[in-house]
C-alpha cells in the first residue's frame, strides 16, 4: 500500500526543477494569476491518462481529489474556463521542451532495447507522419481540403526504445519531403522512410553526409542495371534480386548521380513482391530487407498514440491548444513507455495505459504494483484465512 495516488506517484517522475526551469526561460507564468504551468502541465497529463473528452472532464476530475492535490504539485483544481484560456494562450513550446529534457533524463532506460535487427550497430531512425483529421467548421486554421481539416505529426523515432526525437505539427497540406529536408542524422546512421520520402536531390544529401537509407523503390522509377549479385536461393529463396543502379530520369539523374542498389524480394506468406532501394553496398540482401521490415513500428507507434491517448478529438480548437495537446501526448506517452521498461512484469502497452486510467486515484505502491499487479488464487486465500484467523 501507499500513502500516495497512482497519479502523484507518476507525477514525481517528472523533474519539476527542470520544468521550472523552463518555465522561467519561457516566461510562460508572467503575469499569472491563477492557473500556473505546472497545474496546466497535470492537467493535461490527466486528459490523457484519465481519457478525459472535456476541459469540463478534467477540472471535475481533479475537484474530486481535493485531498491529494497537494499531492499532484497543484493547490487547486483548475476550472475549465481557466484551462480553456490557458491551452489557447501558453506558449505549447513550453511542453515541447519539456519533451525533450524528460527523453534526455529517461533515455538511458531504453538503450539497447531493440526488437529485431542485433547484429546492426549502428544508430537507426525510422521516420513517418500521420494526418490527424479535424473538424474543418471548428478548425478553420487547419484546411486540408476543400471540406476537410486536418493536421499532420511528423516523426522521427529512434530505434532503440522507439520514441520520438524529433516532432513537429504542421498542416495537413504541408509535404513529408519539406519537413525532412530540415533534418541532420549523425554520420554512419541509418535513416528508414518510405516512397512518401523519396526526393533524389534530399537522398543525395543524406549520401553525402555519410548517413544510411533504406526505402523502397517506386514502381515507375527509370534506372538500368550497372551490376547483378549473385545471390544464393538455397540460403533464402526469396530473394529474387540483389543488384547495383543507376537512375535514368533526366532530373532523377542530375539529382542522384551516383549508383544504388536494388533488393527485390518476395513475401511468401503475402505473395507479393517488394523493392527495396539502399545506398549501402556492404550488407546482405536479407539486412536490407529485414531494416526495411523494422518501419513498421513507427506505425504502430502512431496506432498506440491514438488509440490510448486522447490525440483524435482535441478539447480545444486553437492551434495553440492542438500543439499543447500533441505534445503533452508524447510526454505521457514517453511516461507510459518508461514504466513499461522499468516493470518486470510483462506489460502490453494497451493493458497498461488501461491499467492506470483504471487506478488513477488508487493508493497503490507504484512499483510493486507494475511488478505484479494481479494477486494469485493462492495468495488471496491466504490473506483471507489470514484475517479470520487473528
Amino acid at each position: 500500500m501507499s500513502n500516495l495516488t497512482l497519479l502523484s506517484q507518476l507525477v514525481q517522475i517528472l523533474p519539476h526543477d527542470v520544468f521550472n526551469r523552463i518555465v522561467k526561460r519561457l516566461q510562460t507564468d508572467k503575469h499569472c494569476k491563477g492557473l500556473n504551468s505546472w497545474t496546466h502541465l497535470i492537467s493535461m497529463l490527466f486528459c490523457h491518462l484519465g481519457h478525459a473528452n472535456s476541459v469540463r472532464d478534467i477540472s471535475n476530475g481533479l475537484r474530486s481529489i481535493t485531498g491529494n492535490l497537494n499531492h499532484l504539485g497543484i493547490k487547486r483544481a483548475p476550472c475549465k474556463s481557466s484551462l480553456s484560456y490557458m491551452n489557447a494562450h501558453r506558449d505549447w513550446k513550453l511542453f515541447k521542451e519539456f519533451y525533450f529534457e524528460l527523453l534526455t533524463r529517461l533515455e538511458g532506460q531504453f538503450k539497447g532495447i531493440r526488437k529485431g535487427l542485433p547484429r546492426l550497430k549502428r544508430k537507426i531512425f525510422l521516420m513517418d507522419a500521420t494526418v490527424i483529421p479535424l473538424c474543418l467548421s471548428m478548425f478553420n486554421w487547419a484546411k486540408f481540403r476543400s471540406k476537410k481539416g486536418g493536421v499532420k505529426l511528423h516523426l522521427v523515432l529512434d530505434y532503440d526504445g522507439c520514441l520520438p526525437v524529433f516532432a513537429e505539427l504542421t498542416k495537413a497540406r504541408k509535404h513529408e519531403v519539406k519537413i525532412a529536408q530540415k533534418l541532420r542524422f549523425p554520420a554512419e546512421s541509418v535513416v528508414v522512410f518510405d516512397m512518401g520520402y523519396i526526393d533524389y536531390a534530399w537522398m543525395n544529401n543524406l549520401d553525402s553526409s555519410k548517413v544510411f537509407f533504406v526505402t523502397r523503390l517506386k514502381n515507375n522509377a527509370d534506372y538500368s542495371i550497372v551490376t547483378n549479385h549473385e545471390i544464393d536461393t538455397e540460403k533464402d529463396p526469396d530473394m529474387l534480386q540483389d543488384a547495383q543502379i543507376q537512375l535514368e530520369g533526366f532530373y532523377a539523374s542530375q539529382d542522384y548521380p551516383g549508383q544504388l542498389r536494388m533488393v527485390r524480394i518476395l513475401d511468401s506468406i503475402k505473395g507479393e513482391e517488394y523493392t527495396f532501394l539502399t545506398n549501402n553496398f556492404d550488407w546482405t540482401a536479407r539486412t536490407v530487407a529485414d531494416i526495411y521490415q523494422e518501419r513498421w513500428d513507427i506505425e504502430i507507434f502512431f496506432k498506440q498514440i491514438k488509440q490510448h491517448l486522447r490525440i483524435k478529438s482535441f478539447i480545444g480548437t486553437s492551434q495553440n491548444a492542438v500543439q499543447i495537446q500533441v505534445w503533452s501526448a508524447l510526454i505521457t506517452m514517453l511516461l507510459l513507455q518508461y514504466l513499461k521498461a522499468k516493470a518486470q512484469y510483462g506489460w502490453h502497452l494497451s493493458n497498461l495505459a488501461t491499467f492506470i486510467r483504471l487506478n488513477l486515484f488508487v493508493k497503490i505502491a507504484l512499483m510493486e504494483w507494475l511488478n505484479k499487479p494481479f494477486f494469485s488464487n493462492r495468495e488471496f486465500g491466504t490473506q483471507q484465512i489470514s484475517i479470520f484467523t487473528g
